[in-house]
């Protein structure tokens, strides 16, 4: 049964943040990352203008500044927020750059964060509002023209409008993924709804003429055999293979890991391996790929779930479990691993942890397997990480909480070695 079927699409659009409430409740102790490692808050949202509860991960341009969205707050209500954090001083300062609006006009909720293109702008996706109110693809840019005030908002440009869920083949409702350029300058992109079947699509957006033309790649199908129900961000390879997951479908109907090849009659999607950690995981998480060509990714959502890899092997791929929760634990990764160079896979859980409010774990290759380590949130300096974690240089570890925090909204935080 696909996610559609599950769910009338009012209670699919209602309060991610209860959605996330009923889901976060571990009762399992983990083990502490390493005792020197600390938790430090760099923000707390207060559901206002900063924004509230963010559902995405950071990305970090070369000075060091941080951007991120907020799925609600904001300047106009509820709509949500793109912000950026920056150092001041021995703190952190953050700055809101766009409101969003929401319909007709404008997008509204967005779940994915943003990624910085070519051109410097920062891009990204909503999952509602828009003409349509089918969810929008942004481009934000600071502003050609003073503004007279100490904090400018973003130019603001919709890309991309799409269509209400279940009534257009180009897709409709991006999820948790973020958008991927490939080396010609076009975008790609998931969205949970739309397609020939409704079960989500994957899609290229190419510049032309100052417009941006969209293009279905693939139209997940109704029997979810090879996958469907698409949250996560894609990769994009050297040859122009996209690969990437769906939230459901496959063997266990937790969804598969899908490659899409491009060819002169089209693109093709073979389905790599269904994910399969524990029964009932749904896989909201993309691919991470190292410098061999393994893939790794998460599973779990509102379940345990854990962390797999995707190996090569003799023109096949062969799925390994690198790491599963217990099965009495609850809500698990949903979003991307990220890799560091030495091999070592990092994650967020939402409500693993010693205190139910969720967890950071690293694996660490070791005698042929996995070593694995966790530092947990309290409620007070975050609950409920969502989004992918982010590494400097200098080994620290960023991320953000859909909850919790000084008002309950959520927080920017900092893991130091």
């Amino acid at each position: 049964m696909s996610y559609q079927q599950q769910c009338a699409t009012s209670s699919c659009n209602m309060s991610l943040r209860t959605m996330i409430r009923l889901f976060c409740a571990a009762i399992f102790a983990t083990t502490i990352m390493a005792q020197a490692q600390t938790i430090t808050v760099l923000h707390n949202f207060t559901g206002g203008g900063d924004g509230a509860f963010p559902y995405a991960g950071l990305t970090m341009d070369r000075a060091g500044n941080f951007y991120g969205t907020t799925s609600a707050g904001g300047g106009y209500g509820r709509e949500g927020v793109v912000f950026r954090l920056s150092r001041a001083g021995s703190g952190w300062v953050l700055t809101p750059l766009h409101s969003f609006r929401g319909e007709p006009n404008d997008g509204a909720v967005p779940y994915g964060g943003v990624i910085i293109g070519p051109d410097g702008s920062l891009y990204g996706m909503t999952n509602q509002g828009g003409q349509y109110n089918g969810g929008t693809v942004y481009r934000l840019r600071p502003s050609p023209a003073a503004c007279g005030s100490t904090i400018c908002p973003w130019e603001e440009t919709v890309l991309y409008n799409f269509c209400p869920q279940g009534r257009c083949a180009d897709g409709a409702g991006p999820g948790f993924g973020n958008l991927v350029f490939d080396q010609a300058g076009n975008l790609y992109g998931t969205t949970i709804f739309g397609g020939a079947d409704n079960e989500g699509v994957v899609f290229k957006l190419t510049p032309s003429g100052g417009a941006w033309i969209e293009s279905v790649l693939y139209s997940f199908p109704s029997s979810c055999d090879s996958g469907c129900v698409p949250f996560s961000t894609l990769i994009v390879d050297t040859a122009g293979n996209l690969y990437g997951t769906t939230g459901q479908g496959g063997v266990e109907n937790t969804g598969v890991a899908f490659e899409l090849s491009p060819s002169a009659s089209g693109w093709t999607e073979q389905t790599l391996a269904s994910v399969n950690i524990a029964s009932y995981d749904v896989t909201y998480g993309g691919l991470a790929m190292d410098g061999q060509g393994n893939l790794f990714g998460t599973s779990g959502g509102a379940f345990p779930g854990g962390a797999f890899e995707l190996t090569p092997s003799n023109g096949g791929w062969t799925f390994s479990v690198l790491y599963a929760f217990s099965p009495s634990n609850y809500a698990g990764p949903y979003d991307t691993p990220t890799l560091d160079a030495a091999g070592n896979v990092y994650a967020a859980a939402c409500g693993e942890g010693a205190g139910d409010d969720g967890e950071v774990f690293k694996l660490t290759p070791s005698n042929g397997g996995w070593a694995y380590t966790s530092v947990s949130f309290n409620g007070s300096n975050g609950e409920c990480p969502i989004g992918s974690v982010v590494l400097d240089t200098g080994g620290n570890i960023y991320g953000t909480t859909g909850l919790g925090g000084a008002y309950g909204d959520g927080t920017v935080w900092e893991i130091t070695p």
